[in-house]
């Protein structure tokens, strides 16, 4: 996974979650599948960037033939949270 599909992938997470009333912050896991595993200090010193504190849980693994073709793909979980949360 390339920096740039890094930075796609998670703002396009990051777009998805305000759209829908969340953020970050109410993420609760991150599956990461990458079809290159070895790269994957590349990709933790961008998603340190969007999770400086309060890191959700997540797994990582290398995965041949993600969809489309893609270097990376992220599943995330999270949580709407009620007025005055």
């Amino acid at each position: 996974a390339t920096k740039l599909s890094a930075i796609l992938a998670i703002g396009n997470i990051k777009a998805v979650l305000e759209a829908n009333g969340t953020s970050f912050s109410h993420a609760i896991k991150l599956t990461i599948m990458m079809d290159d595993i070895s790269q994957w200090s590349r990709f933790n010193e961008i998603y340190k960037e969007y999770f400086p504190n309060n890191k959700p849980a997540r797994s990582a693994f290398g995965a041949d033939g993600l969809a489309l073709g893609a270097a990376l793909e992220i599943e995330c979980i999270a949580y709407i949270p009620e007025p005055g949360d």
